[in-house]
């Protein structure tokens, strides 16, 4: 008996050491938030995976670069995310999120305040958690 709980100690240390963390995640998360709505690009650059594939409510789809070429030119600006909840599962290290939340902001000179589902793929990469891939749908009122 000791050993079959020494092997599952062991085993959850393991976990826990690779980084596989729901709360790691949501920090993940977390960061990117703030630094969506502080319009922090260094910090976005960082949380961006390059491979990036970023997917609007409108259907518009865009590459990192071209996405952080809106958010630099202020095309897409973000006054306010306020998240209403959060799901993850991680599985080793990809990570899937799916919120429910407001966005408000400003698109290519129009105002939005839309009410969204967003789904967010990360990756873990040299012990980092890189948003891969996030896609939002609207959600009625």
């Amino acid at each position: 008996m000791k050993t079959l709980l020494g092997m599952v100690l062991l085993a959850a240390a393991a976990f826990a050491a690779a980084g596989g963390s729901e709360e790691e995640v949501r920090k993940a998360e977390a960061a990117w938030a703030l630094a969506v709505q502080g319009r922090d690009l260094a910090a976005l650059d960082r949380i961006y995976d390059d491979a990036l594939i970023y997917a609007h409510s409108t259907g518009v789809v865009e590459t990192k670069a071209e996405y952080m070429k809106r958010l630099s030119g202020g095309l897409q600006r973000y006054s306010a995310v306020r998240f209403e909840s959060t799901r993850v599962s991680v599985h080793g290290e990809t990570a899937v999120t799916v919120s429910r939340l407001r966005m408000s902001g400003q698109s290519n000179e129009r105002q939005f305040d839309d009410h969204l589902m967003m789904m967010h793929v990360w990756v873990r990469k040299g012990g980092v958690w890189r948003l891969t891939a996030h896609q939002t749908t609207k959600l009625a009122e």
